[in-house]
Protein backbone atom coordinates (compact mmCIF):
# COMPACT_ATOMS: atom_id res chain seq x y z
CA UNK A 1 0.00 0.00 0.00
CA UNK A 2 1.61 3.62 -0.83
CA UNK A 3 0.09 6.37 1.01
CA UNK A 4 0.90 10.11 -1.48
CA UNK A 5 0.34 13.33 -0.85
CA UNK A 6 -3.30 14.63 -2.40
CA UNK A 7 -0.60 15.97 -5.16
CA UNK A 8 -2.23 16.37 -8.68
CA UNK A 9 0.36 13.88 -9.76
CA UNK A 10 -1.38 11.56 -7.82
CA UNK A 11 -4.96 12.74 -6.36
CA UNK A 12 -7.04 14.14 -9.30
CA UNK A 13 -10.33 14.74 -6.94
CA UNK A 14 -9.10 14.50 -2.94
CA UNK A 15 -11.81 13.13 -1.00
CA UNK A 16 -11.90 11.53 2.46
CA UNK A 17 -13.68 8.29 1.84
CA UNK A 18 -13.96 8.39 -2.05
CA UNK A 19 -10.58 9.76 -3.68
CA UNK A 20 -10.15 10.04 -7.80
CA UNK A 21 -6.32 8.40 -8.53
CA UNK A 22 -4.74 10.15 -11.21
CA UNK A 23 -5.36 7.71 -14.39
CA UNK A 24 -1.61 7.13 -15.36
CA UNK A 25 -0.62 6.74 -11.39
CA UNK A 26 -3.32 3.80 -11.25
CA UNK A 27 -2.02 2.38 -14.02
CA UNK A 28 1.53 1.96 -12.19
CA UNK A 29 0.19 1.02 -9.33
CA UNK A 30 -2.16 -1.48 -11.29
CA UNK A 31 1.35 -2.89 -12.80
CA UNK A 32 3.52 -3.33 -10.20
CA UNK A 33 0.50 -4.54 -7.57
CA UNK A 34 -0.20 -2.03 -5.17
CA UNK A 35 -2.97 0.19 -3.59
CA UNK A 36 -2.88 3.50 -3.89
CA UNK A 37 -4.22 5.24 -0.12
CA UNK A 38 -4.01 8.72 -0.37
CA UNK A 39 -3.52 10.80 2.69
CA UNK A 40 -6.46 12.44 4.25
CA UNK A 41 -6.15 16.29 3.80
CA UNK A 42 -4.05 18.65 5.60
CA UNK A 43 -3.35 15.18 7.77
CA UNK A 44 0.63 14.79 7.33
CA UNK A 45 0.69 12.35 10.19
CA UNK A 46 -1.37 10.13 8.00
CA UNK A 47 2.08 9.06 6.50
CA UNK A 48 4.27 9.99 9.36
CA UNK A 49 7.06 7.41 8.54
CA UNK A 50 7.24 9.35 5.30
CA UNK A 51 7.87 12.94 6.33
CA UNK A 52 10.49 11.08 8.92
CA UNK A 53 12.32 9.74 5.86
CA UNK A 54 12.40 12.65 3.87
CA UNK A 55 13.70 14.57 6.56
CA UNK A 56 16.30 11.75 7.51
CA UNK A 57 17.51 11.96 3.71
CA UNK A 58 17.80 16.23 4.17
CA UNK A 59 19.82 15.81 6.68
CA UNK A 60 22.35 13.09 5.78
CA UNK A 61 22.15 13.86 2.13
CA UNK A 62 21.13 17.07 0.80
CA UNK A 63 23.40 18.86 3.49
CA UNK A 64 26.28 17.66 2.80
CA UNK A 65 25.62 18.39 -1.06
CA UNK A 66 24.12 21.58 -0.64
CA UNK A 67 27.61 23.52 -1.63
CA UNK A 68 27.92 20.94 -5.27
CA UNK A 69 26.68 21.77 -8.55
CA UNK A 70 26.02 18.73 -11.13
CA UNK A 71 25.73 18.42 -14.26
CA UNK A 72 24.45 15.16 -14.86
CA UNK A 73 21.67 12.50 -13.54
CA UNK A 74 24.90 9.77 -13.49
CA UNK A 75 27.45 12.46 -11.44
CA UNK A 76 24.71 13.38 -8.66
CA UNK A 77 24.03 9.30 -8.37
CA UNK A 78 27.61 8.54 -7.59
CA UNK A 79 27.46 11.68 -5.53
CA UNK A 80 24.61 10.56 -3.41
CA UNK A 81 25.50 6.35 -3.19
CA UNK A 82 27.95 6.31 -0.90
CA UNK A 83 26.15 8.72 1.37
CA UNK A 84 23.00 6.45 1.16
CA UNK A 85 25.08 3.82 2.23
CA UNK A 86 26.43 5.55 5.29
CA UNK A 87 22.79 6.20 6.21
CA UNK A 88 21.50 2.88 6.02
CA UNK A 89 24.12 1.27 7.46
CA UNK A 90 24.17 3.27 10.50
CA UNK A 91 23.17 1.95 14.16
CA UNK A 92 19.38 2.74 15.46
CA UNK A 93 19.09 4.85 18.44
CA UNK A 94 16.52 2.88 20.02
CA UNK A 95 16.76 -0.14 18.11
CA UNK A 96 18.93 -2.88 17.33
CA UNK A 97 20.76 -3.38 14.02
CA UNK A 98 20.29 -0.54 11.15
CA UNK A 99 18.22 0.13 7.87
CA UNK A 100 20.20 -1.93 5.79
CA UNK A 101 19.39 -4.85 8.52
CA UNK A 102 15.72 -4.55 9.06
CA UNK A 103 15.25 -4.44 4.88
CA UNK A 104 16.54 -7.58 4.48
CA UNK A 105 14.87 -9.69 7.88
CA UNK A 106 11.40 -7.93 7.47
CA UNK A 107 10.93 -6.21 3.97
CA UNK A 108 12.92 -7.96 0.85
CA UNK A 109 11.29 -11.54 2.10
CA UNK A 110 7.59 -10.19 1.47
CA UNK A 111 8.74 -8.34 -1.88
CA UNK A 112 6.78 -9.75 -4.73
CA UNK A 113 9.14 -10.18 -8.12
CA UNK A 114 9.00 -7.51 -10.43
CA UNK A 115 6.09 -7.89 -13.66
CA UNK A 116 8.07 -9.81 -16.41
CA UNK A 117 7.41 -6.48 -18.85
CA UNK A 118 8.61 -2.85 -17.64
CA UNK A 119 5.93 -0.23 -17.08
CA UNK A 120 4.82 1.90 -20.21
CA UNK A 121 4.63 5.14 -19.70
CA UNK A 122 0.50 5.70 -20.61
CA UNK A 123 -1.31 9.02 -20.66
CA UNK A 124 -4.84 10.06 -20.43
CA UNK A 125 -7.29 12.21 -21.96
CA UNK A 126 -11.18 12.80 -22.52
CA UNK A 127 -12.03 13.33 -26.07
CA UNK A 128 -14.98 13.67 -28.34
CA UNK A 129 -15.79 11.64 -31.60
CA UNK A 130 -16.17 14.27 -34.42
CA UNK A 131 -18.41 13.81 -37.23
CA UNK A 132 -15.65 12.63 -39.17
CA UNK A 133 -15.57 9.73 -36.71
CA UNK A 134 -11.71 10.95 -35.37
CA UNK A 135 -10.66 11.88 -32.16
CA UNK A 136 -7.56 14.60 -32.13
CA UNK A 137 -4.60 13.73 -30.04
CA UNK A 138 -1.34 15.51 -30.07
CA UNK A 139 -2.86 17.12 -33.78
CA UNK A 140 -3.00 13.62 -35.56
CA UNK A 141 -6.39 12.34 -35.80
CA UNK A 142 -7.48 8.59 -35.20
CA UNK A 143 -10.56 7.29 -36.41
CA UNK A 144 -13.23 5.51 -33.57
CA UNK A 145 -16.28 3.52 -34.74
CA UNK A 146 -18.66 5.96 -36.70
CA UNK A 147 -21.48 4.80 -34.19
CA UNK A 148 -20.01 6.70 -31.72
CA UNK A 149 -19.82 10.43 -33.14
CA UNK A 150 -20.60 12.96 -30.68
CA UNK A 151 -20.10 10.98 -28.02
CA UNK A 152 -17.21 11.43 -25.05
CA UNK A 153 -14.02 8.46 -25.28
CA UNK A 154 -11.16 8.57 -22.98
CA UNK A 155 -8.35 7.85 -24.97
CA UNK A 156 -5.20 6.28 -23.48
CA UNK A 157 -1.74 6.54 -25.47
CA UNK A 158 1.63 5.55 -24.95
CA UNK A 159 4.73 6.15 -27.18
CA UNK A 160 3.92 3.57 -29.51
CA UNK A 161 0.30 2.79 -29.20
CA UNK A 162 -3.19 4.52 -28.83
CA UNK A 163 -6.06 3.31 -27.09
CA UNK A 164 -9.61 4.32 -27.26
CA UNK A 165 -12.39 3.70 -24.69
CA UNK A 166 -15.93 4.12 -24.41
CA UNK A 167 -17.87 3.55 -21.01
CA UNK A 168 -14.55 1.47 -20.02
CA UNK A 169 -14.61 -1.03 -23.00
CA UNK A 170 -11.69 -0.52 -25.95
CA UNK A 171 -13.35 0.70 -29.29
CA UNK A 172 -10.41 1.19 -31.14
CA UNK A 173 -6.41 0.52 -31.12
CA UNK A 174 -3.65 2.23 -33.02
CA UNK A 175 -0.25 2.48 -33.39
CA UNK A 176 1.40 6.17 -32.35
CA UNK A 177 1.84 8.81 -35.13
CA UNK A 178 2.85 12.05 -34.43
CA UNK A 179 2.65 13.75 -37.97
CA UNK A 180 0.62 16.34 -37.01
CA UNK A 181 -2.47 17.39 -39.08
CA UNK A 182 -2.61 13.48 -40.96
CA UNK A 183 -5.55 10.91 -40.31
CA UNK A 184 -4.57 6.99 -39.06
CA UNK A 185 -8.11 5.50 -40.46
CA UNK A 186 -9.02 2.13 -39.83
CA UNK A 187 -11.76 0.62 -42.55
CA UNK A 188 -14.12 -1.05 -40.16
CA UNK A 189 -14.71 2.76 -38.56
CA UNK A 190 -16.12 3.82 -41.64
CA UNK A 191 -19.90 4.26 -42.47
CA UNK A 192 -21.03 1.77 -45.14
CA UNK A 193 -21.52 4.55 -47.56
CA UNK A 194 -17.90 5.32 -47.09
CA UNK A 195 -16.65 1.87 -47.51
CA UNK A 196 -18.41 1.04 -50.88
CA UNK A 197 -16.76 4.78 -52.01
CA UNK A 198 -13.48 3.98 -51.25
CA UNK A 199 -13.52 0.33 -53.03
CA UNK A 200 -14.07 2.85 -56.30
CA UNK A 201 -10.80 3.07 -58.44
CA UNK A 202 -10.20 5.78 -61.38
CA UNK A 203 -10.38 2.46 -63.84
CA UNK A 204 -13.60 1.31 -62.01
CA UNK A 205 -14.95 3.96 -62.86
CA UNK A 206 -14.06 4.61 -66.10
CA UNK A 207 -14.97 0.90 -66.92
CA UNK A 208 -18.61 2.09 -65.77
CA UNK A 209 -18.53 5.14 -67.38
CA UNK A 210 -17.93 3.47 -70.75
CA UNK A 211 -20.93 0.85 -70.09
CA UNK A 212 -23.24 4.13 -71.05
CA UNK A 213 -21.49 4.85 -74.74
CA UNK A 214 -18.02 5.91 -75.40
CA UNK A 215 -18.30 9.13 -75.55
CA UNK A 216 -19.36 8.65 -72.10
CA UNK A 217 -16.28 7.14 -70.70
CA UNK A 218 -14.43 9.84 -73.35
CA UNK A 219 -15.77 12.50 -70.79
CA UNK A 220 -15.35 10.77 -67.38
CA UNK A 221 -11.52 10.16 -68.71
CA UNK A 222 -11.01 14.21 -69.36
CA UNK A 223 -12.80 14.89 -65.99
CA UNK A 224 -10.41 12.74 -64.35
CA UNK A 225 -6.98 14.36 -66.11
CA UNK A 226 -8.43 17.68 -65.50
CA UNK A 227 -8.58 17.13 -62.00
CA UNK A 228 -4.61 17.08 -60.03
CA UNK A 229 -5.77 14.30 -57.86
CA UNK A 230 -8.02 11.62 -59.41
CA UNK A 231 -10.29 10.91 -56.92
CA UNK A 232 -11.30 14.28 -56.77
CA UNK A 233 -13.32 13.41 -60.26
CA UNK A 234 -15.35 10.70 -59.05
CA UNK A 235 -18.20 12.47 -57.84
CA UNK A 236 -18.73 14.32 -60.99
CA UNK A 237 -18.26 10.73 -62.93
CA UNK A 238 -20.55 9.26 -60.82
CA UNK A 239 -23.19 11.72 -61.44
CA UNK A 240 -22.82 11.85 -65.11
CA UNK A 241 -22.72 8.22 -65.41
CA UNK A 242 -26.59 8.26 -62.62
CA UNK A 243 -28.31 10.58 -65.25
CA UNK A 244 -28.72 7.39 -67.31
CA UNK A 245 -30.81 6.55 -64.74
CA UNK A 246 -33.43 9.14 -65.42
CA UNK A 247 -32.72 10.19 -69.02
CA UNK A 248 -31.09 6.57 -70.51
CA UNK A 249 -28.24 5.70 -71.94
CA UNK A 250 -28.80 6.62 -75.41
CA UNK A 251 -29.17 10.66 -74.85
CA UNK A 252 -26.30 10.77 -72.00
CA UNK A 253 -24.00 8.86 -74.53
CA UNK A 254 -25.44 11.95 -77.64
CA UNK A 255 -24.72 14.71 -74.76
CA UNK A 256 -21.78 13.67 -74.08
CA UNK A 257 -20.59 13.69 -77.85
CA UNK A 258 -21.99 16.94 -78.08
CA UNK A 259 -20.02 18.42 -75.05
CA UNK A 260 -17.08 16.62 -76.68
CA UNK A 261 -17.69 18.01 -79.89
CA UNK A 262 -18.06 21.65 -78.20
CA UNK A 263 -15.27 21.36 -75.88
CA UNK A 264 -17.32 22.00 -72.81
CA UNK A 265 -17.01 18.28 -70.61
CA UNK A 266 -18.15 18.94 -67.08
CA UNK A 267 -21.38 17.33 -65.32
CA UNK A 268 -22.91 20.57 -65.24
CA UNK A 269 -22.80 21.23 -68.83
CA UNK A 270 -24.08 17.83 -69.91
CA UNK A 271 -26.93 17.59 -67.07
CA UNK A 272 -28.31 21.51 -68.38
CA UNK A 273 -28.16 19.39 -72.11
CA UNK A 274 -30.66 16.79 -70.97
CA UNK A 275 -32.49 19.12 -68.91
CA UNK A 276 -33.53 21.78 -72.08
CA UNK A 277 -33.35 18.72 -74.61
CA UNK A 278 -30.32 20.34 -76.46
CA UNK A 279 -28.90 17.17 -76.80
CA UNK A 280 -31.89 16.45 -79.14
CA UNK A 281 -31.03 19.15 -81.50
CA UNK A 282 -28.56 18.55 -84.37
CA UNK A 283 -25.21 19.53 -83.54
CA UNK A 284 -24.70 21.64 -86.80
CA UNK A 285 -27.25 23.52 -85.38
CA UNK A 286 -26.62 23.58 -82.04
CA UNK A 287 -24.83 26.05 -82.17
CA UNK A 288 -25.75 29.09 -84.73
CA UNK A 289 -22.76 31.67 -86.39
CA UNK A 290 -23.16 34.97 -84.48
CA UNK A 291 -24.42 37.62 -86.67
CA UNK A 292 -22.24 40.49 -86.93
CA UNK A 293 -23.67 43.39 -84.90
CA UNK A 294 -23.49 46.86 -86.85
CA UNK A 295 -23.52 49.92 -84.20
CA UNK A 296 -22.15 53.48 -83.99
CA UNK A 297 -20.27 52.24 -80.37
CA UNK A 298 -18.90 49.12 -81.98
CA UNK A 299 -15.65 50.24 -83.72
CA UNK A 300 -14.29 47.11 -84.92
CA UNK A 301 -10.76 45.68 -85.01
CA UNK A 302 -9.46 47.94 -87.67
CA UNK A 303 -10.26 51.05 -84.82
CA UNK A 304 -7.16 49.26 -82.59
CA UNK A 305 -4.87 48.84 -85.65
Amino acid sequence: MVVPDNTKVAVTSPCRYDPDINRTYQDLAEHYGFAVLPARIKRPKDKAKVEAGVLIAERWILAALRNRTFFSIGEANAAITPLLQRLNEHPFKKLPGNRRASFERLDRPALKPLPTQRYEFAQWKKVGVNIDYHVEIDGHYYSAPYTLIHQELMARYTSRTVELFHKSRRVAAHSRSYTKGHHTTLEEHRPPAHREYLAWTPERILRWAGTIGPNCGEVAQRIMNSRSIPEHGFRPCQGLIRLGDSYGKQRVDQACRRALKLNIVGYKHIASMLKTGRDKIPLADDEPACPVITHDNVRGAQYYQ
